[in-house]
């Protein structure tokens, strides 16, 4: 019996010591941030709004009150933003009013994403800045580093420096699964109003207009300069450093190795260019 007793003491005090563990833990100070944004007046009108300090990534990170996923103290969140359980954003990162952040995206180290943006479950963006009022669906990839290297006289394969960014416009839909990589010698970039779709590879360095259309698995390699209100059927290819005129339209499975420097001219003239092109 009294063995028993002693255990069930035992068990006790490693229980208390634990909770006073945890509330060393536990931070209910004021946030400072680079921004000087809003946290601290949103946390003292929340009465369920404790953020919890160095249990998501480290001491610096802080669990956000609405959605329960976690910022780090540098970034500038608005109050109205979401970021749902399991989702993090890094340092110097700007989330504008209204942006929603589904569980497990992750939102890299000084990304701007602009407001009523909605973002979806495991998401990762990074070297990038997205517009005002986009949707990017699950499992969106966006500011990675291109696919460049150099091959020496020895046939050793070296990397290019990829140090550039995404500027992603507003009213940009993006599908699921969809690449999208940082620049090398410029920017990336997608305008505003373009609408692309699921499994589609976008290269570093290519510029697209506005108001254009990118059907599932289009593959555009680096550097493509593409203007507004171009259609890619599905499957269609791009060679690099290739320029489309503005108002073209490309059929499915078309395979692009020249500059389309006319648009709306008859598909005949496109047939050096791609084959099965079809223009406005």
């Amino acid at each position: 019996m009294a063995i028993a007793v002693r255990r069930v003491m035992a068990s006790s005090m490693k229980a208390f010591h634990f909770l006073q563990k945890q509330e060393q833990h536990t931070s209910y100070g004021p946030l400072q941030n680079m921004f000087q944004c809003s946290f601290d007046q949103f946390r003292s009108r929340s009465s369920a709004a404790n953020p919890e300090v160095g249990t998501a990534s480290g001491p610096e990170f802080e669990k956000w009150p609405n959605g329960g996923g976690f910022f780090h103290k540098s970034s500038c969140v608005d109050t109205t933003a979401v970021i749902e359980i399991g989702a993090i954003v890094h340092s110097k990162t700007v989330l504008g009013a209204n942006v929603h952040l589904g569980s497990g995206t992750v939102v890299g180290p000084s990304v701007i994403i602009g407001q009523s943006t909605k973002i979806g479950y495991k998401v990762t963006l990074s070297n990038c800045s997205v517009g005002d009022s986009c949707v990017i669906h699950n499992g969106v990839c966006i500011g990675q580093d291109g696919f460049g290297f150099f091959v020496d006289e020895q046939g050793s394969i070296i990397k290019k420096p990829q140090m550039l960014y995404v500027r992603i416009g507003n009213h940009v839909e993006i599908g699921a699964n969809t690449c999208i990589d940082r620049g090398s010698w410029r920017d990336t970039a997608i305008g505003d109003h373009s609408k692309i779709d699921n499994l589609v590879q976008i290269g570093h360095n290519v510029v697209i207009g506005q108001n254009c259309m990118l059907c599932g698995q289009v593959g555009i390699a680096g550097s493509v300069t593409m203007g507004d209100y171009v259609t890619l059927g599905g499957k269609v290819a791009v060679r690099d450093h290739v320029s489309i005129a503005s108002k073209v339209r490309l059929a499915a499975t078309s395979c692009v190795t020249k500059d389309i420097t006319k648009s709306g001219s008859d598909p005949r003239m496109a047939q050096a260019s791609c084959k099965h092109a079809q223009n406005f």
